[in-house]
């Protein structure tokens, strides 16, 4: 059969505009599998090291991201979506989990996750209890008590961030002020029974109370903070002083401050701890522990390093103990430490034996509060708090200075007697006096034995010969014919004007000498010798010319017969002293003192601190100084106490520290 040719097939085309649609249809296609091919589904970035840090050490701790290992955990266990949308229920989700078994990628991290997504929601909701719940699982994962291959490596971030949850969850658990006692907690996991021993409130015969939580205060005012790493709540206690000894009298010792505050750590232990977290019951139990305590190694079982902040604890006491107006009411007014306030010698701490009294003596319209950088420094030396302990003096500094060391010298006798004296305690007859300014004159009246010397710059006739109530003649007796204090080891004088401040001879300074009040013992003490000795008398007695400010001008009969009178030999004598500038001793001053009038012959040893002004007491050189005139006459004290007192200068020196020879006067 012949073949026959099929017809042709009919086409159409498609109109011009729907082909050019298609086509670029087609062509946007492949191009996007062409860029999705190009582009990788893993991509890197170079950061900064700012944002490198960020990226690896961001937690809930500094914000609302999560570290990255709460996240791995969500997006294992499917519940970033619901982390989201309802976080109370994902917490939930994610503690079933793991109470099942469960753990991505490990039981550890989901613990660190379970800590730090209760922190975060009880943050967002300002919750207590969940702040608790995250300080429990934080302790989980820390696990302080379990076998050290069972905790987290130190090396591992999370380990100071759980610390860290664990102090400030605590913290917001636990509210302002912490009640330290035994207590019940329901919380969205179940129970929690927290057992507290009281005796752990006891302080050195004082009981703790008033419990200020630190973690969250910031400081400022001290030059350094310091405060102690480990675990629990850092805690600022008030010391409140027994009022009654065992025979129901009063006891009066060397006054500690009322509201003292005493750096403590609450401590928040729960026995197996992963096993408790996830059971609807939790028994554990507070441990409240003072940081000398902590130190002295009394710490109980199993208990890792405790957290203080003593800085803050420190700016806390000196906050609420220290009237910054006294400095100038007290200069002012020379009644100011009379009736309700009485000059006072006080302690931070009760005095514990062995520990030698160094007694710091502020200087003129000052406070003990001009001392807190140079003892919150001190007071991180192992050495210097393991042998000395810190009294400070306050007084009225317009008063002529033969009363104010009268003051003194009463207020130390009557601490050595109470305290039971050097056959009690031996060091109590090692005493160490650091006086700034005017405070070293009164530091000064303790170690010397004029005689007559300082009467007769004032008066023309002895005192036997005056006629006067007998209380007057023992008064004056006291106040201007001192006898060295057998107590006193060295006095260590910074800034002192032994020959006078130039400051103190301007008129201005007269003239507001003039507008201080005197106490009545001293208006009537001069009124006696006035009464029937006027002309016995070499000098003005008004208060212009009584008055510390006058008694510290060059030209005072006073301040010169003071210079004259050599000091005990057996006490150790140490001086440091600031001048501006770097030019030649001869001519320096510190703005307020010559240098020549605050060298003092036959000293130890002489330390010039260039660059400092009259207030030197924060100056980091000088407090170098300080410590190491401390540990020497530790050293001295002490035999098996090895210290290089020459490396011990050089060292200082290294720092900008200036010592010299004799005679000083001849130096550059």
């Amino acid at each position: 059969m012949p073949h026959t040719p099929l017809p042709p097939r009919p086409t159409t085309s498609p109109p011009y505009g729907a082909a050019v649609r298609r086509g670029g249809a087609l062509a946007s296609l492949l191009t996007c599998i062409l860029l999705a091919g190009c582009t990788p589904p893993v991509t890197i970035q170079r950061l900064g090291l700012e944002d490198a840090y960020r990226e690896r050490s961001q937690s809930a701790l500094d914000g609302h991201h999560l570290s990255t290992t709460t996240r791995i955990v969500l997006e294992r266990q499917n519940l970033q979506k619901l982390w989201r949308k309802d976080p109370a229920l994902a917490l939930a989700s994610l503690r079933s989990s793991t109470q099942a078994g469960f753990s991505t990628p490990n039981l550890p991290d989901q613990l660190f996750a379970l800590a730090e997504l209760s922190y975060d929601l009880g943050r967002r909701q300002r919750d207590r209890a969940r702040f608790m719940v995250a300080a429990l699982y934080a302790y989980a994962y820390l696990t302080p008590d379990a076998p050290p291959q069972d905790r987290p490596s130190p090396y591992n971030p999370h380990f100071r961030q759980a610390c860290d949850i664990y102090m400030l969850a605590l913290t917001e658990a636990m509210g302002t002020p912490v009640d330290p006692q035994s207590q019940r907690w329901t919380l969205p996991i179940g129970t929690l029974d927290l057992s507290a021993d009281p005796t752990e409130r006891l302080w050195h015969g004082y009981t703790l109370t008033d419990f200020q939580p630190t973690a969250r205060l910031s400081v400022s005012g001290l030059k350094n903070i310091y405060s102690k790493p480990g675990m629990g709540e850092p805690l600022a206690a008030v010391a409140i002083k027994p009022t009654q000894n065992t025979a129901g009298q009063s006891k009066t010792l060397l006054t500690v401050s009322d509201k003292l505050r005493v750096p403590v750590s609450l401590f928040m232990q729960i026995p197996d701890p992963r096993r408790q977290v996830l059971s609807d019951r939790i028994m554990g139990r507070l441990i409240l522990k003072s940081m000398d305590g902590a130190e002295s190694g009394t710490q109980a079982q199993n208990t890792p390093p405790l957290q203080y902040d003593q800085s803050a604890t420190r700016a806390i006491s000196l906050n609420q103990n220290v009237d910054w107006s006294s400095e100038y009411k007290g200069f002012l007014d020379g009644r100011f430490f009379d009736g309700t306030h009485k000059a006072q010698l006080v302690s931070i701490e009760p005095h514990k034996p062995g520990h030698i009294p160094v007694v710091l003596i502020h200087g003129t319209a000052s406070s003990p509060g001009r001392w807190a950088d140079m003892v919150n420094d001190l007071l991180e030396d192992p050495e210097i708090t393991e042998h000395f302990e810190f009294w400070f003096f306050s007084y009225a500094t317009g008063n002529p200075i033969p009363y104010s060391a009268l003051q003194l010298r009463k207020a130390l006798d009557k601490a050595i007697t109470d305290l039971g004296g050097p056959k009690a305690d031996p060091a109590l007859g090692q005493i160490v006096l650091v006086g700034h300014s005017q405070g070293g004159l009164l530091a000064r009246m303790l170690v010397i034995n004029p005689q007559d010397r300082l009467w007769n710059s004032l008066s023309h006739h002895p005192l036997a010969s005056l006629h006067m109530p007998a209380r007057t003649r023992a008064f004056l007796q006291a106040a201007l014919f001192p006898t060295p204090m057998p107590d006193i080891r060295s006095v260590v004088f910074i800034a002192t004007p032994h020959q006078g401040s130039y400051v103190a001879g301007f008129s201005i300074a007269h003239l507001i000498g003039g507008m201080v009040t005197l106490p009545f013992s001293i208006t009537d003490a001069m009124g006696q010798i006035i009464k029937g000795n006027g002309d016995t008398i070499k000098t003005d007695m008004g208060p212009r010319r009584l008055g510390s400010v006058y008694s510290m001008s060059p030209n005072s009969p006073f301040i010169r017969a003071l210079a004259a009178t050599p000091i005990a030999p057996d006490v150790h004598t140490y001086s440091i002293i600031p001048v501006l500038g770097d030019g030649p001793l001869k001519t320096a001053d510190d703005g307020v003192v010559m240098y020549s009038s605050a060298h003092l012959p036959g000293t130890v040893s002489e330390l010039v601190v260039r660059h400092s002004g009259h207030s030197t007491q924060a100056n980091p050189i000088t407090i170098a100084e300080v410590r190491r005139i401390l540990l020497q006459q530790l050293a001295a004290t002490h035999s098996a106490t090895a210290l290089q007192d020459n490396t011990d200068k050089a060292d200082i020196t290294r720092m900008g520290g200036q010592y010299l020879q004799a005679p000083a006067l001849s130096q550059p």
